[in-house]
């Protein structure tokens, strides 16, 4: 029996955010800069934004967890599957060094995905890759991922906490918690961090990806340390896009290679030993004209979904239709006030449905899947 809520449910889904985002108006409410200023009239620099409410004037169409699952399965090529076809250790290092610089995605300026209600999901396959995002706290917004390639013996977990500050002229997203790729054929495991989101206001508005991003591996010893950021203090000159790097040898401290380029162009890869230079990778060959999701199986979204929840929202802002768009979030907020009342007077504590959560002062948030392997989802991109 099909409920009334199953016969009027809406799933949207909207196209990736690629190399091409930032020329897309799509999603831009008019005199963005202005509006944008406008919203901090009242804040302190260093203020704390994780419960700053936005207006759908300044919403792009998806929640954080499609951005955060896209940056994943969203991509022309196969780097992923690249990573456990090295044949030796430093050959599947640069291969992970290759596809953590792919994770990247132009952001566009004056606007953000929507923030995640609490037990939200996002479900969505490529390929034998499946991908499971679910929202795990919501007051500070936590994210965890666990992703899974069952045929190539891939496995993926992440835990994501921005926290987004105001600097008088600017806005800065750190990305906490720790991110995992598990090459289990070869009984490798890679660690690694997020680089920061910065956004600009003045001189020249503008948002990129900067400071360090370190991966490691603790079974072969091998480091990577890459600095995203300007090439000039304002990102006036040259492309702003850099990302200067090294790999080497955590025992010896050798460094094995050298690593230069722009992000959204071209990366290469210097042998220091024989100075051969590499291409690894190309933005334009990776993110480009990226294919959106399509639903296969109507019947298995969840009612969790992402693209459920916020599907209506979506809507209106791609017809600019902002004063459905207000009602629309509205609606979504006050039914999450409503469940929050409903367990407090039961005495119920949430708990997540897909992952097992741990907090801690000095550790700070980290999650494991309860299941050891994603199932395929009712959402898929398809393969070029």
């Amino acid at each position: 029996m099909v409920s009334e809520e199953e016969k009027t449910r809406v799933v949207f889904l909207t196209k990736p955010l690629s190399l091409e985002s930032e020329s897309n108006g799509d999603y831009r409410a008019p005199n963005i800069l202005k509006r944008v200023l406008s919203l901090f009239t009242n804040v302190r620099p260093g203020s704390d934004l994780t419960r700053f409410q936005l207006s759908p004037l300044f919403n792009i169409p998806k929640s954080q967890l499609q951005c955060f699952g896209e940056c994943v399965y969203c991509i022309n090529n196969d780097m992923l599957g690249n990573c456990n076809k090295g044949e030796t250790p430093k050959d599947r290092f640069t291969a992970v060094v290759s596809w953590s610089i792919s994770t990247l995605r132009p952001m566009i300026f004056g606007i953000a995905p929507y923030n995640p209600i609490l037990g939200e999901t996002h479900h969505a396959s490529r390929g034998n890759l499946n991908v499971l995002l679910e929202q795990i706290s919501h007051h500070p917004p936590v994210t965890a991922m666990h992703a899974t390639d069952e045929k190539s013996n891939v496995e993926m977990i992440w835990c994501n906490h921005p926290t987004p500050k105001f600097y008088g002229t600017s806005v800065e997203t750190e990305v906490h918690g720790k991110r995992e790729l598990k090459l289990l054929n070869h009984g490798e495991t890679y660690e690694m961090n997020a680089p920061k989101l910065l956004i600009k206001f003045l001189p020249v508005p503008w948002v990129n990806w900067v400071g360090e991003n370190r991966i490691r591996c603790h079974e072969t010893g091998l480091e990577a340390e890459l600095y995203y950021g300007s090439s000039s203090l304002f990102g006036l000159r040259g492309n702003p896009r850099s990302v200067k790097g090294k790999i080497f040898d955590s025992s010896s401290l050798e460094i094995l290679y050298e690593i230069d380029g722009q992000w959204d162009r071209t990366v290469k890869l210097k042998d220091v030993s024989s100075g051969k230079e590499t291409v690894i990778y190309n933005a334009k060959e990776s993110i480009s004209g990226l294919k959106s999701p399509v639903v296969t199986d109507p019947k298995g979204v969840w009612p969790s979904e992402s693209a459920v929840i916020w599907g209506l929202l979506s809507q209106s802002i791609l017809n600019k239709d902002w004063g459905r768009a207000r009602e629309e979030k509205k609606e979504v907020e006050e039914k999450q006030r409503e469940l929050f009342r409903e367990r407090e007077a039961r005495g119920e504590t949430w708990a997540p449905k897909h992952f097992i959560v741990n907090y801690s002062k000095e550790g700070g948030w980290d999650c494991s899947p309860i299941h050891k392997w994603v199932p395929p989802a009712p959402i898929s991109v398809p393969i070029s």
